[in-house]
């Protein structure tokens, strides 16, 4: 199941007991809060112990994590080095550190995580900044979010973009756009 109903049951602790949680002062997909702070927050308010508080944020990076697609990931790499690649990801405190595990560094020319530069999808100026940041125009940008919100913002800023609906239709349409750009 996913998260937190696995520690939620192996502690004994009612559904939804995390989830539930009161909001912490901040935003942490804008770097308001750090990953000490979430901690701190989710102990205090479920009464866990230190190990309890490890276990529960080492749930929470498995979840936010997850399972790599294979297949997209290998298109993004072999997309470089004829292009510059990239990743625009709202994302909270210790996101770069636990998707480490995966190589997007190795296959990117830069990642933008939202809690890093204090912006978030779907802010154009989180765009903005990308585009500065990888050092292209807006319109040489191919961007693919499951977000329709996400996406539509992506457009209005002048880049081409796709909502991810799943692995395979997202590769062709990317193809589609390339194709018609080149």
């Amino acid at each position: 199941s996913v998260f937190p109903a696995p520690f939620e049951q192996r502690h004994g602790l009612a559904a939804g007991a995390v989830l539930g949680v009161p909001d912490w002062e901040g935003d942490a997909d804008i770097g308001e809060v750090t990953e000490a702070e979430v901690r701190a927050h989710w102990q205090q308010h479920l009464a866990l112990n230190d190990a309890q508080a490890d276990e529960l944020l080492r749930d929470y990076w498995a979840w936010y994590c997850g399972t790599l697609d294979q297949p997209l990931f290998d298109w993004f790499a072999a997309q470089r080095p004829q292009r510059r690649t990239g990743i625009l990801s709202n994302s909270g405190p210790g996101a770069r550190e636990a998707e480490r595990m995966w190589g997007f560094e190795d296959v990117t020319d830069d990642i933008v995580y939202s809690h890093e530069v204090r912006l978030r999808k779907p802010d154009p100026a989180i765009y903005a900044l990308t585009a500065q940041r990888l050092g292209v125009e807006p319109h040489e940008i191919l961007f693919l979010d499951d977000v329709v919100a996400n996406v539509d913002a992506a457009r209005r800023a002048g880049w081409h973009a796709v909502l991810h609906v799943d692995t395979a239709t997202s590769i062709v349409e990317m193809e589609a756009v390339i194709a018609a750009e080149a």
